[in-house]
Parts: C-alpha cells; sequence; structure tokens
C-alpha cells in the first residue's frame, strides 16, 4: 500500500509498506480521508520520531474484522480515534483522561496518512465510532479536532454570553470560534497576523477581528466597552501569542492554552496581575471518549458545521503541497488528503 512518509516539513514521500496484517479483535481499515491537523508540522515535536507514518484525523472504511472484534463488521463506516485512555488509572478515574499513560502509549499502525489502517484491539474497545449516515467521510475528518476543542472550551468553563478573544485563526482557533459561538459565547473576537485567516475568522462567525501585528490589548477594549476577554484562548505556537494573551484577561477571566511554544521556550507570567486580579490559567491536551461523544452529537445535530472549513483536497502524490500549506499557515485552512484518489 502507498504511504506518506513524513521526515521533515519539506521532505515528504510516498513509499511502499505492506498492508497490515490483523490479529483477533482487530480491525483493517481503508482510510477515505485523514486531515492534517496543525501539530504534524510541529517540528520540534515530529522531527524526534521521523522518518514516521503521520495522520490522526481518518474516517474510512472496515476491510476486514478479526475474530472477537465485537459488532463491527466489513462495509462499516467509521471514525477512529488514534489515543484511547485506559480508563481505570488515577487520571482517568479523576476525569483526566488525556493525562493517562495508556492514551499517550497508543496509537494506529502506521498512521493516518495510509491507504489502510491496523486498528489495535484496545482502540476498537473503546475507540471506533460508526459514521452517522449523513455525516461524509470527509467531514468526519473534524471529530478529532472539534472534540480536542470541546474538552478545552468544556474545562475553561465557557458561560453563555463571556466575551471570548482566540489568539490564532487556524484551524484550531475557527473550530473554537465556531464552537463557542453555538455555546452562546455574547461575543467572540478573533487575531492574526494574516488577512487571509482574519476573513475567515469573520466568515465562521467572529464577531470583529484585530490584525495581531497592532496593540491587541488596545483594539479589544475599543471592541468591548473598555473591557479585557473573560476567556482567551490562544491557537498559536509563537511566543508572542501567549504573552499577548496574558495582557487581554479580564478581573476573574481564564486563558485557555490550546497551543504553546516549544519545549525550550519560556513564557514570562506577571504572577502577581494573576494574584491580584484572580485569574486563571488552564491547559488542555488531546480529547477524551466523552468529548469525541458530544463532537459527534454537536455536528449530527448541526450546531458546528465545519464543511466548508476545507480549502484543499489533495492526493498521496501532493503529499508535500499538503504539508506546505499547512505548515506556511498562509491561504490554506484545512487540508485533507484523500489516500484512495490517484
Amino acid at each position: 500500500m502507498r504511504v506518506l512518509m513524513y521526515y521533515n516539513n519539506r521532505d515528504v514521500r510516498v513509499e511502499e509498506m505492506p498492508v497490515p496484517r490483523i490479529g483477533p479483535g482487530e480491525l483493517l481499515v481503508k482510510v477515505r480521508a485523514s486531515g492534517i491537523c496543525g501539530s504534524d508540522v510541529m517540528e520540534w515535536y515530529r522531527l524526534k520520531k521521523a522518518p514516521r507514518v503521520l495522520g490522526h484525523e481518518i474516517t474510512g472504511e472496515i476491510v476486514e474484522a478479526g475474530e472477537g472484534a465485537g459488532d463491527y463488521k466489513k462495509g462499516d463506516r467509521v471514525f477512529v480515534s488514534h489515543h484511547v485512555p485506559c480508563n481505570k488509572c488515577y487520571y482517568c478515574l479523576n476525569g483526566s483522561h488525556t493525562a493517562c499513560d495508556t492514551l499517550h502509549k497508543t496509537n494506529y499502525d502506521p498512521g493516518g496518512f495510509a491507504e489502510y489502517i491496523r486498528v489495535p484491539q484496545i482502540n476498537v474497545d473503546r475507540g471506533v465510532y460508526i459514521l452517522p449516515d449523513e455525516m461524509s467521510y470527509e467531514e468526519g475528518t473534524f471529530i478529532e479536532p472539534l472534540a480536542c476543542v470541546v474538552r478545552g472550551q468544556r474545562l475553561a468553563r465557557l458561560k453563555p454570553g463571556q466575551t471570548v478573544l482566540v489568539i490564532g485563526s487556524g484551524i484550531s482557533g475557527l473550530i473554537h470560534i465556531a464552537l463557542a459561538r453555538a455555546l452562546g459565547a455574547g461575543r467572540v473576537i478573533a487575531a492574526d497576523i494574516t488577512e487571509y485567516r482574519l476573513d475567515a475568522a469573520k466568515r465562521f462567525g467572529a464577531d470583529a477581528v484585530i490584525n495581531a501585528t497592532h496593540d491587541v490589548r488596545k483594539r479589544l477594549l475599543d471592541l468591548n466597552d473598555n473591557r479585557l476577554a473573560d476567556l482567551v484562548i490562544v491557537c498559536a505556537g509563537a511566543l508572542p501569542a501567549s504573552t499577548t494573551a496574558l495582557s487581554c484577561i479580564d478581573h476573574g477571566g481564564t486563558g485557555l492554552f490550546f497551543a504553546v511554544p516549544g519545549p525550550e521556550i519560556k513564557v514570562p507570567v506577571p504572577m502577581n496581575d494573576m494574584w491580584r486580579n484572580e485569574i486563571t490559567l488552564r491547559t488542555s491536551y488531546g480529547a477524551s471518549p466523552v468529548d469525541i461523544a458530544t463532537a459527534m452529537d454537536l455536528m449530527r445535530n448541526r450546531r458546528v458545521v465545519m464543511e466548508d472549513m476545507i480549502t484543499h483536497r489533495l492526493t498521496f502524490d501532493e503529499g508535500l503541497l499538503g504539508f506546505q500549506l499547512v505548515s506556511e499557515a498562509r491561504e490554506s485552512i484545512k487540508v485533507i488528503f484523500e489516500p484512495q484518489r490517484r
């Protein structure tokens, strides 16, 4: 089978690998659509494990089911979660599923940028979801990223009527905008350094936008009746995005770090201001099974609609182009691969 092998953001190759063989309780899934995540182009995160077949936002069709694979059968249309928790450790039992060691170790074989994947038994047990008939394979690639956003806003305790500032209007920022709007935010404001993405933010639900090359705090005060934001969501990994966020949180508000700088970068936190104004700083990573179920319900009920965020549908032969589009972050939003199309 054909796969996309990642070496770095400028070196992505179509290579051949054997179709995985499945064992008892496992599934073989033909990948129909696979989205590129912003984390796929974070070289500080990916290079240490390269070369590797990446991809974790996949939908597909079951073509083989091993004995003991439950009720799943050949022909089922599915979304498959790459990371799944153990559901029995201290962290899982206390609601911190994405801190579970099992979740950080599980994955499918070899990765979502392949024509076929083997779904291990543990993923079959708690990470395979039947796609609703009305949901296309392409739309299903948004389940995982929306679930991550659902988790972030749930942990940040977004309340109806609050002002939300989203810093970074790439795909994760746009999904945060759409979800905040669906959950009843009073005002949603987006910031980014590119006009293309600011225009996209307005299309997908932002009430106002701020060019982040200017004074974001001052502009926020102008737009929000001289108040800062109740919730500031960081969706860009550059250090200025984090420092700007810290200056834009209102008294009693919350800062959600959905994206973070690289591990060697330290974010200076004005702790005295955080303490005096009772500001909460919060992080979120990944998604738990409950977040995935919530995301699917939101999509099924059309409360969050994201298909129009897809700007590029590519084949594996265009793999390098796909990674360049996402890493350059200029005129693309959601890029997906269709492995079976040539």
